[in-house]
């Protein structure tokens, strides 16, 4: 079982910046993929950003050049540093790990509002 904490979500006002966290713990082991999700209620949980465990990162196209993914190893942590951030934005945020047998889990999300 893995357990993901995701952290660092709240209120700011469009232009500002977020960095979102999300620890792992538990058997953290043989995760391919890591990645950030987002759903607005009523809609789909919709791919933000992911990174691999070889570092090959990838975007939706709505947050290129605005958000970036990275992690810390040591701190088994994965991170999403969001600036320039519009109304568009606001979402609960949510963090997922994949394993290499194929399961994917999740965090319990963080809100984040984007205020214009």
């Amino acid at each position: 079982q893995v357990q993901l904490v995701e952290s660092g979500g709240g209120s700011v006002q469009a232009g500002g910046s977020l960095r979102l966290s999300c620890v792992a713990s538990g058997s953290i082991f043989g995760i391919t993929y890591m990645g950030w999700y987002r759903q607005a209620p009523g809609k789909q949980r919709e791919l933000v950003a992911g990174i691999t465990n070889t570092g090959i990162t990838n975007y939706a196209d709505s947050v290129k050049g605005r958000f970036t993914i990275s992690t810390d190893n040591a701190k088994n942590t994965v991170y999403l540093q969001m600036s320039s951030l519009k109304a568009e934005d606001t979402d609960v945020y949510y963090c997922s790990r994949q394993t290499v047998s194929g399961r994917t889990y999740w965090g319990q999300g963080t809100q984040v509002t984007v205020s214009s």
